[in-house]
């Protein structure tokens, strides 16, 4: 009885070997579609992380040639170059590269200014521009070495952004 029955169990596993063997592809056909999504996705993330760090090194940039041609003063430059510098999404630990600037700002970040300075006696101004005054002159030298440094690595940085 068993024997006469064979050509239906085979037909019938050979439907089921080949239903799995379809929904097998299908699976594999949405993992490579979901594979090139993702991959576009992190694409699409790496050149938004890219034109978000290419401007704010123009901006370094354009700073660094600030303080160079002395139209910005080395305390106001270190604090914009530091908060610059911090948000770089592509670079990591640039206050080891340049101990410098991020000194100068974590001496001087203290400070009121604008509105705050506005506010303070004028005797508390200059107490604060002293010691301003005295951070920037122990770390001058150091600072101007090390925006000369930024300066080439961020022009460098720039062209790499630039060219992927």
């Amino acid at each position: 009885m068993i024997v006469d029955y064979w050509p239906y169990w085979l037909a019938f596993a050979c439907m089921i070997v080949i239903s799995l063997a379809v929904y097998a592809g299908k699976l594999l056909r949405q993992l490579k579609h979901q594979t090139e999504r993702q991959q576009q996705l992190t694409l699409q993330q790496q050149q938004a992380l890219a034109t978000h760090d290419k401007k704010i090194l123009d901006s370094v940039v354009i700073i660094v040639r600030a303080m160079k041609e002395e139209q910005c003063d080395i305390s106001e430059g270190c604090w914009r170059l530091s908060v610059l510098l911090d948000s770089l999404k592509t670079a990591d630990d640039l206050s080891l590269q340049f101990p410098a600037i991020f000194e100068l700002y974590g001496a001087i970040k203290h400070m009121p200014i604008l509105e705050e300075r506005k506010q303070l006696s004028k005797q508390q101004r200059m107490k604060f521009d002293l010691e301003r005054t005295k951070v920037e002159a122990r770390l001058q030298p150091s600072v101007f070495q090390a925006i000369e440094e930024l300066h080439n690595y961020a022009l460098a940085k720039i062209g790499a952004l630039s060219n992927s």
